[in-house]
């Protein structure tokens, strides 16, 4: 059986995902070699390092950072701006929109307790690697492949291209439009799954009034959704569910390590994909 690095599937993420660096919201927490049996999971604890150890595993990979490897606000940052300029939105109004977040995402840094999974993965001898937004970017770009193509002409219509993928399928709770109308039509979507944490009011807002029809993102606050409302904000927007969007991006990656020759086996929140 082939064997890897922790540094070797992190590498191999990056090149799914067409990315150059290291972003810092993945990393290797702990590293390791000759690793040909892996856990893969959404989100990881410190208890599923103990049970990947005792069950034989050389490695585990999580898709939610386990703690903090560099300024996650920057990534959150970087990639909403990139996204909002792109459709679009002027600069000046779109880092309006994006400040508010990553202040609030870099306060909440200052009180989490990043060390815990990789102090445990240490005491275990485990290693462990955090792979977020190459495996998202992985996600987003085929969402947004799915919701570009054929449908009938309203938002029921992408709810039911994107039920085609089988971790839409798979997923539960369904999705949920939480603003505007299933027999609307979309106009322009814009599938926005990554940055860490989902778009908020501000961003939200800024996409509906900037020319983006249908919003899709992975997860939405009930609150946001209630301002968009009150305030008569045109457009729709899509709730995809954050475990099927994840697993939409971890799958063509669990393949790829499998195609290396690596024992691959999902758990904690992976749907759709081969056994």
């Amino acid at each position: 059986m082939a064997a890897v690095t922790t540094e070797r599937l992190l590498n191999l993420a990056l090149e799914l995902a067409g990315i150059t660096e290291v972003p810092p919201d993945s990393g290797v927490y702990f590293s390791g070699t000759r690793i040909s049996s892996i856990l893969l999971g959404v989100d990881v604890s410190a208890a599923d390092l103990f049970m990947a150890r005792q069950l034989g595993f050389h490695a585990v990979v999580t898709y939610t950072p386990p703690g903090l490897l560099g300024p996650a606000w920057d990534t959150y940052r970087d990639l909403h701006l990139r996204q909002l300029t792109e459709v679009g939105v002027p600069a000046d109004d779109a880092e309006t929109a994006v400040d508010g977040g990553a202040a609030a995402l870099r306060l909440e840094a200052l009180r989490e307790n990043y060390d815990t999974a990789a102090s445990v993965a240490a005491l275990l001898e485990t290693p462990l690697v955090g792979i977020c937004s190459p495996l998202a970017t992985i996600g987003q770009r085929i969402i947004q492949q799915t919701v570009n193509g054929p449908s009938d002409g309203t938002v029921a219509g992408v709810r039911a291209a994107l039920l085609a993928l089988p971790e839409f399928a798979a997923a539960r709770p369904p999705m949920a439009l939480v603003h505007g109308a299933w027999d609307a039509p979309p106009g322009r979507i814009v599938v926005v799954t990554g940055g860490l944490r989902p778009p908020d009011y501000a961003i939200a807002r800024a996409y509906l009034t900037h020319g983006v029809g249908t919003l899709c993102c992975a997860d939405f606050a009930y609150e946001d959704a209630r301002r968009l409302a009150s305030e008569g904000v045109p457009g729709n927007v899509l709730v995809l569910g954050r475990i099927a969007c994840a697993s939409v991006g971890i799958n063509p990656y669990v393949a790829r390590l499998r195609g290396e020759g690596l024992e691959v086996r999902t758990f904690a929140g992976v749907v759709g994909g081969p056994e």
